[in-house]
């Protein structure tokens, strides 16, 4: 295994134990088959995804062409994935689930989990629901426009000519991805599906951001020249790239522009997808697919109401201990956000100010992991601001994996837009939630580990990720992180309602046909969380429906899985132990439960 592990305990052995080893050659014969069945599921599924083939450090040898490829964003692309989940899952059942292991048993289920999911969204014929359900091809979080240019500069290394050759090919096929995009944006408006009036305003500011400069100045030519410079290469690719913008890729973003000027023009304010064809029961498939758990629009509003009163209760109770009880809990927060103690400045050398306060968490927190993980991720994780072009409609905070091959860190995206919608008090549950043990913990221990086939080290599901990332959150808690500080802790706890508010205010939208400006209000109201970010919250939760509740949802199943095994162990409680479930791999959180309480017995 590529990974440190520290199996001194006899609790850990036993863990480890309650994945039995293969008992007889039947068993060893039909999990290699389904070994080799899985991994040829994932390398045809590279072919399609090149983006993914560079992310991993996978774009080398027999699949060096990849290197030189955007994937295809058009609706016949879209298509072929649907068909060849119906392909793989019908493959997969050739395969007798009873005559695999334990260990085979569960990738099995957690493959066909999730074919079974792709494949349900098929009957959605707008958007995106293969995965990640997303109504609008175009929005300020999705499309082309701002994907292409942020994955070049993120992930496509220049290191020698090949590379920068493979760089302008994808530059050269930049501009099919984005007319593909707008075919299919005004299939789909002809159908009464497009992005409300606030989506679109955003939407076309960020294009204005990638076209109304010089195509040298865009920052796919700078990025490109920066990464040849550094290659002690010549600068003739960049003059290539620039001159491709000016070319092809403006007026493909012209034509981009001009639709979605129209779709403005008649659009509605409307927030919630209930408006849409089939919106009920799209909102319930999205919700369902984000949290892996099957709970009604109601039911997600109610578990968010009863976590607010919970949650606000605690905040509540620390701030009169500080001398803040005027007003309710969201108004003391704002003002605890407006005090000058708890901002940086809002310039350049502020933002790296900040920018060094994350790390210093990360590091902190990272010595002390070994008190509750047999397991620490190799790869290293750096702290990067998001990118100015496309801040305006990111999200606050962001995490990006590190490749296989190690040629690229990890990487923790924070949005400095504006320092005042990041005050201290809470940064450090910021980077326990996407660094460690956050994201970068749990989602590298899985993608550096032999043992788990490579369809699934990729795979992701956001109510277990999520939800483990908000687990990690509470862990630092309770490992004292915040001791002597308790307005750390009000950051902690706050970070818990603003994800409990999701509850309500995703389900008030998409369900209860709540406004864009009723839902922001209820969150700032409650979560006292800046304006700015908060309207950001909500936009990204109208484009993304379902998405936001996989937070609070996969953070009640795995702290209730958590407390369940403590129990029962009493005296014998080790969290190594528990944590250990990470080294299989993400899964949904149905299939979670059942692992954890086998684990268990």
């Amino acid at each position: 295994m590529r990974r440190r592990q520290f199996l001194s305990s006899a609790s850990l052995l036993a863990a480890a134990g309650a994945f039995p080893r293969v008992a007889g050659a039947t068993k060893r014969n039909r999990d290699a088959e389904l070994r080799a069945m899985l991994d040829r599921f994932f390398y045809s599924r590279l072919e399609d995804s090149p983006e993914s083939a560079t992310s991993l450090g996978l774009d080398t040898g027999e699949r060096a062409h990849l290197r030189s490829k955007l994937g295809d964003t058009s609706r016949a692309g879209e298509a072929r994935q649907f068909a060849r989940a119906r392909r793989e899952l019908a493959t997969l059942k050739t395969i007798p689930r009873n005559r695999l292991s334990e260990t085979a048993q569960l990738d099995y289920d957690v493959v066909e989990y999730s074919l079974q999911r792709l494949i349900d969204g098929e009957r959605y014929a707008y958007g995106a629901s293969a995965g990640r359900y997303a109504p609008y091809v175009l929005s300020q979080l999705s499309g082309a426009y701002r994907d292409v240019p942020d994955f070049l500069a993120g992930q496509h290394r220049i290191a020698d000519a090949a590379d920068a050759d493979a760089y302008l090919a994808r530059v050269e096929a930049f501009p099919a991805a984005i007319e593909a995009e707008t075919v299919r944006q005004r299939e789909d408006a002809a159908k009464g599906v497009a992005a409300p009036d606030y989506i679109l305003d955003t939407t076309l500011r960020q294009i204005a951001a990638v076209r109304d400069r010089a195509p040298e100045a865009t920052g796919t030519a700078m990025d490109i020249a920066a990464k040849l410079k550094g290659a002690n290469l010549p600068p003739d690719r960049a003059e290539a790239v620039a001159k491709l913008i000016g070319e092809r890729v403006f007026p493909a973003l012209d034509r981009q522009r001009t639709l979605l000027t129209e779709l403005r023009a008649k659009a509605t304010h409307d927030a919630g997808v209930w408006r849409l064809p089939d919106g009920e029961a799209y909102y319930a498939a999205a919700s369902s697919a984000a949290t892996t758990v099957d709970l009604t629009g109601d039911e997600i509003h109610r578990l968010g109401l009863q976590q607010v009163a919970e949650i606000s209760g605690r905040i509540d109770a620390i701030l009169k201990a500080q001398g803040m009880s005027q007003g309710s809990v969201g108004e003391r927060l704002v003002e605890l956000n407006k005090r000058p103690d708890q901002l940086f400045p809002n310039t350049d050398p502020g933002r790296e100010a900040l920018l060094e306060s994350l790390r210093g968490q990360i590091v902190a927190i990272t010595k002390r992991l070994p008190e509750q993980f047999a397991f620490i991720p190799k790869a290293p994780v750096e702290v990067r601001r998001v990118p100015e072009a496309i801040q305006a409609g990111s999200p606050g905070g962001y995490y990006q994996s590190a490749s296989l091959d190690g040629t690229r860190p990890a990487i923790y995206f924070i949005n400095l837009r504006d320092t005042f919608d990041r005050p201290k008090f809470g940064l450090a549950t910021l980077s326990y939630h996407e660094a460690m043990p956050g994201h970068h913990l749990q989602i590298m221990s899985a993608l550096e580990s032999d043992d788990i086939p490579l369809i699934r080290r990729r795979g992701f599901y956001s109510g277990y990720s999520e939800g483990w990332a908000l687990y990690s959150e509470q862990l630092a808690d309770e490992m004292g992180m915040y001791e002597g500080d308790p307005l750390g802790q009000v950051g902690y706890l706050q970070s818990l309602l603003f994800r409990a508010t999701r509850l309500v205010v995703d389900s008030g939208m998409h369900v209860k046909r709540w406004s864009r400006e009723k839902a922001t209000d209820y969150l700032i109201g409650i979560t006292g969380i800046a304006r700015g970010r908060s309207q950001g919250e909500i936009d990204r939760y109208t484009v993304w429906p379902g998405q936001a509740c996989s937070y609070k949802i996969g953070h009640t199943v795995w702290a209730e899985l958590r407390d369940e095994a403590k129990r029962k162990a009493g005296a014998q409680w080790d969290p190594k132990a528990f944590h250990i479930v990470l080294m299989k791999g993400a899964m949904p959180l149905t299939v979670l439960q059942k692992v954890a309480r086998a684990r268990m017995a």
